[in-house]
């Protein structure tokens, strides 16, 4: 197998066009020797606990209404073509996903990461729920049939809070400045949400140097 390492942030739009992409190339090639895992990277580590407005948040960052609806209309465009259903006027509020991440690691350990990342960015995207909520992150877990009881009991405490950012902080001192961002087998780094083309050949030209390894 192949170590596919994918740093990523479940309210980054880019991360859920990324992993459509990939989940195409993926679906393409059902022989892939890929093992994934999933990584923290909070775009706004310093958001407050109760996350805010999506609205202030956006005009904030992108420096006013009309440049947010600029770079929005380009990510809807993207995420249509990638075929999916984005709901960017159903989202309230932009959440601190310190917790979300809790539970994508959680979720590994129990063999469902999969399952839950995906369910994230549905809940955000499409369903316009508060990932930052725990409730909302535990209905997650229980969809998935991870153990609800000790998740409940997690979030309830500051269990991996460190480790979490310190996966993050590590991150950013090895160079990531942006996601997603893919690391295959700890040697080559893709960047953002590249086409479904790449990830085939990526996955073509790996399976050619394994099986000549075999």
């Amino acid at each position: 197998m192949i170590k596919l390492d994918i740093l990523s942030d479940p309210i980054c739009p880019w991360c859920y066009i990324g992993k459509a992409h990939l989940d195409r190339a993926l679906s393409a090639r059902p022989d892939h020797r890929f093992e994934i895992e999933w990584h923290p990277f909070q775009l706004n580590p310093d958001m407050p606990a109760e996350g805010m407005d999506r609205r202030e948040y956006l005009e904030t960052k992108f420096g006013g209404r009309e440049q947010a609806v600029k770079v929005y209309a380009q990510i809807e465009k993207a995420a249509i073509a990638a075929g999916l259903n984005i709901d960017f006027g159903g989202i309230a509020r932009t959440p601190n996903t310190i917790d979300a991440h809790r539970l994508i690691h959680w979720a590994g350990l129990e063999g469902r990461q999969a399952a839950v990342v995906t369910r994230l960015f549905k809940a955000y995207f499409e369903d316009g729920k508060d990932i930052g909520d725990h409730e909302t992150l535990i209905d997650i877990a229980k969809g998935v049939e991870m153990d609800v009881e000790v998740a409940k009991r997690l979030l309830s405490s500051d269990a991996d809070l460190q480790d979490i950012r310190a996966r993050d902080a590590h991150a950013r001192e090895r160079g990531v400045t942006g996601v997603p961002t893919f690391v295959i087998a700890n040697q080559h780094v893709v960047p953002g949400a590249q086409q479904p083309e790449l990830w085939v050949q990526v996955i073509d030209e790996l399976a050619e140097q394994l099986n000549a390894t075999d």
